[in-house]
C-alpha cells in the first residue's frame, strides 16, 4: 500500500501580533502533519489560536517563525503571487457565513474561483453546474442567495470550494449559523467529500462536530495541547 503523504505539515509555528503597546502571541509553536484525504477537527474556545492556525494552513497569513507547508511548498519562500496561486489551486474554504456575492447568481457564484485560473466561460459553467448537482442545487442555478435558505447557501459554499478540485477542504466553524438538523446534513456532506480523497479540516469549538472527525487536534492559548485519533 502507497504510504500517504503530508498535503498540511506544521513545524514549530509561531505567530505574533502587536497591538497597541501589548505583544500577543497567537501561537506559540503549534507542530502538526495532517495526510493527504486527512479527517481533521482543530478546537479550542475562543481565543486559543486556532483561527490563527487556520490561516495558517489556508495560505491566508505566513508565520513570525517556524515552517508552514501547504502540498509540499514552504509558505515563507513563496511570493503574494505563488500564494494566491497556491491558495485557489489546493485549498477550498467554506465558512460560517458563507460569503456568496449577493448581485450573482448561485451558478455565477461557483464558477467564480475558476475564473481566477484562466478557465475559459463555456468550461466554467459546465463545471460549476457539476458541483451543484452534488449539493443538490440542479434546480436553483439562476437563484441568488437571498432566495436560498442559510443550509441551501451552506451548500453553493460548498460547491464553489469544490471546484477547483482543490486537495483539503477548510471549514471555519460551518455550521455555526444553521439549525442542527441542517448542521449535521451539511456535516454529512462535507465527511461524504472526505470518503473521496478529499482532506477535510474543520476548524470548530463544538465537540458535537468534532466527535464526528477522525482526528481532533486541540489548540489553547496558542500551543497543542492534544491530538488524539477518534476511536468511534
Amino acid at each position: 500500500m502507497t504510504e500517504k503523504q503530508h498535503i498540511i505539515k506544521l513545524k514549530n509555528v509561531k505567530k505574533t501580533f502587536i497591538i497597541g503597546e501589548t505583544t500577543v502571541n497567537a501561537l506559540a509553536g503549534v507542530s502538526f502533519d495532517i495526510e493527504e484525504g486527512g479527517c481533521v477537527s482543530i478546537i479550542g474556545p475562543s481565543g486559543s489560536g486556532k483561527t490563527t492556525c487556520m490561516n495558517m494552513i489556508g495560505c491566508l497569513d505566513r508565520p513570525t517563525d517556524g515552517e508552514v507547508y501547504v502540498d509540499g511548498k514552504n509558505t515563507a519562500l513563496l511570493k503574494d503571487a505563488e500564494l494566491a496561486y497556491l491558495r485557489n489551486k489546493t485549498v477550498g474554504f467554506v465558512f460560517q457565513q458563507y460569503f456568496l456575492l449577493p448581485d450573482l447568481t448561485i451558478l455565477e457564484n461557483v464558477m467564480l474561483p475558476l475564473r481566477y485560473q484562466g478557465i475559459p466561460i463555456h468550461k466554467r459553467k459546465i463545471l460549476a453546474t457539476e458541483e451543484l448537482e452534488k449539493v443538490g442545487l440542479s434546480s436553483r442555478l439562476k437563484h441568488r442567495p437571498n432566495e436560498l435558505s442559510g443550509g441551501q447557501k451552506q451548500r453553493v459554499a460548498i460547491a464553489r470550494a469544490l471546484v477547483t478540485k482543490p486537495k483539503v477542504i477548510l471549514a471555519d466553524e460551518p455550521t455555526g449559523a444553521l439549525d442542527s438538523e441542517t448542521g449535521s446534513s451539511v456535516l454529512d456532506l462535507f465527511l461524504q467529500i472526505n470518503k473521496t480523497g478529499t482532506a477535510l479540516v474543520i476548524v470548530t469549538h463544538n465537540m458535537e462536530i468534532a466527535n464526528r472527525t477522525k482526528r481532533l487536534i486541540h489548540i489553547r492559548d496558542g500551543l497543542v495541547t492534544e491530538d488524539v485519533i477518534n476511536e468511534e
